[in-house]
């Protein structure tokens, strides 16, 4: 390997909420007396996922793992002053979400709830007259159901619960340093170190992939392949006149479209996956404004007609590291590779994931094994065998 500058038993590659949950869980626990590197390459965080995203939370998924893997998270939220940092406000708004569904999907949103209800998720069923009663606002009459998140579902300030990972990491030991990794350090089925863009090198006795939108090229430097690349996002904030109510009782609204819409204080944000010939790899930031004229502002006036007059005051783009395969996250050691452990491909999941990632990941590396949450369903074995785990509930 040659030279190093410094050794670590653990170097992170990647500084947002999931690396820096990472390095917060290893480090706080008493077992682990190891050293922790997180090298991020944008220090001022400016698009990075984490930073652009919508910023919630929710339980309503279809697959097991993935609604206990939130309900951990929501309980992380609701402790965080007591568990990860007293001064962090992340100003949660618990309001849930609310899935509506057509005839075409009352069967499936029927069977999630049922999932979601025996693994304690508070997941109010609603028919479309107690829907119409409680969002006189709405229109209705094309749904068959909803399922509403009483508890345990919300947004928060994504960038002060990184920050306070990020913060408390380094407090407990945890080394952070501005750098760009271009080159993975592997001797036969051993990571040894990694190299940088500026010549420093260091070596590892393990490796966290958890590099977003990079962590496709992160794997090829360790000779690895994922499905997994960056898809454009964009979201738009809207204001609506005289729409205080509105605003009062909304929750993050999923409407069978796929546009979601949800309050930001005064206002409203919103956005929708583009249409599949619309969405290919990208690394731009560019906002598709065509996307709110020709899709999202028709949307939100057929579900509630005073979203007619509404008018865009701000939009950004970021990106989701998506897996191509199943859009579900890629978590923990490649099968071979033993020391190279993946975070990576989390499709707009990874940040209300991102407490119990870091919690399993840091079992995975000082116990080697799962010892709460068996997340092994997302392992690598999967890629490499090429069997999708099925997620009814994108979004």
């Amino acid at each position: 390997m040659g030279s190093v500058d410094e050794n670590y038993d653990v170097i992170i590659v990647g500084g947002a909420v999931i690396g820096s949950s990472a390095a917060w869980f290893l480090t706080d626990r008493d077992d682990f007396k190891g050293r922790v590197l997180v090298i991020e390459k944008d220090p001022n965080y400016e698009f990075c996922s984490t930073t652009l995203s919508a910023a919630s939370i929710r339980q309503q998924f279809s697959t097991p793992i993935n609604i206990e893997m939130s309900g951990f998270g929501i309980e992380f939220l609701r402790n965080l002053k007591r568990d990860l940092d007293p001064e962090v406000d992340i100003s949660f708004h618990e309001k849930g979400y609310l899935v509506l569904a057509t005839e075409s999907g009352r069967d499936i949103l029927r069977q999630n709830h049922a999932t979601q209800t025996k693994l304690g998720a508070d997941i109010v069923w609603m028919e479309p007259d107690e829907l119409a009663a409680k969002y006189p606002w709405m229109n209705t009459s094309d749904l068959a159901a909803a399922c509403w998140g009483r508890t345990g579902e919300g947004w928060f300030d994504a960038y002060s619960l990184m920050q306070s990972f990020r913060k408390q990491a380094r407090r407990q030991g945890a080394d952070y340093i501005d750098g760009e990794v271009v080159e993975v350090l592997r001797d036969g089925n051993q990571i040894t170190g990694v190299v940088l863009k500026d010549g420093r090198r260091f070596g590892c006795g393990a490796l966290i992939n958890a590099a977003g939108t990079g962590g496709s090229k992160v794997a090829r430097m360790a000779g690895l392949e994922i499905p997994v690349e960056p898809r454009k996002r964009c979201i738009f904030v809207f204001d609506c006149r005289d729409a205080a109510d509105i605003n009062a009782a909304c929750p993050m609204l999923i409407d069978p479209s796929g546009l979601y819409v949800r309050p930001e204080g005064d206002l409203f944000i919103t956005g929708i996956a583009p249409p599949a010939d619309r969405d290919p790899e990208c690394w731009d930031f560019d906002v598709d404004y065509s996307l709110f004229d020709d899709i999202i502002w028709p949307g939100l006036y057929e579900r509630c007609e005073r979203f007619e007059a509404i008018k865009m005051v701000n939009a950004w783009a970021g990106h989701y590291s998506y897996n191509l395969l199943d859009q579900n996250a890629i978590i923990g050691p490649h099968p071979e590779v033993k020391n190279f452990f993946f975070a990576n491909g989390f499709s707009g999941h990874g940040l209300q994931q991102s407490p119990a990632v870091g919690r399993g990941l840091s079992e995975l590396i000082v116990a080697g094994h799962y010892q709460t949450l068996d997340m092994s369903v997302f392992g690598y074995e999967r890629i490499r065998d090429n069997a999708p785990v099925l997620e009814l509930n994108v979004i």
